[in-house]
């Protein structure tokens, strides 16, 4: 499993500061505030993301990316559990695949190969089978919020 430590620093800085998310990394004894799922798993307040060097990157972009999919109300009032519903989930983890393709140190191969190992789980088995056929309404909901553009990359944009 590819964790915070693996890659570069200041590679998740780099890759979220557009999205003016500020990432908040604590020791490895610390919990980490605002996790929903405990253990290393990554934390949201506001617009800060809370990692340990061993919270698996994909709970890391997977929480940055309900904080870009967030409407701008409940991005403002974010402490643990961003909700949202079936089709932001989906678009938070097709999202989450294509940051990891600009994210130093990390691929997208990478992080839907974590993605199955956490547990993620997808009608067609795996993450990848449901990114390449089953993830078109994600990908819908990303471009008609402008989160992505027609050729899948990520505009650098918050839903607003």
């Amino acid at each position: 499993m590819l964790t915070v430590a693996d890659l570069p620093v200041q590679a998740l800085q780099n890759l979220l500061k557009p999205y003016f998310l500020e990432v908040k990394t604590v020791p490895n004894s610390v919990s980490i505030p605002g996790s929903f799922w405990g253990d290393s798993e990554a934390g949201l307040i506001k617009n800060e993301l809370y990692v340990r060097p061993e919270t698996p990157v994909h709970s890391a972009l997977h929480e940055a990316c309900h904080y870009i999919c967030l409407d701008s109300n409940r991005r403002n009032n974010l402490n643990t559990d961003a909700g949202g519903d079936y089709d932001e989930e989906n678009a938070v983890c097709y999202l989450q695949i294509l940051l990891a393709a600009k994210l130093s140190g990390c691929s997208a191969d990478i992080l839907m190969k974590n993605m199955d190992s956490w547990g993620y789980t997808f009608r067609l088995g795996s993450a990848l089978a449901w990114f390449q056929d089953d993830a078109e309404d994600a990908r819908q909901w990303l471009l008609k919020k402008q989160l992505i553009d027609q050729n899948d990359l990520p505009t650098g944009q918050l839903r607003t």
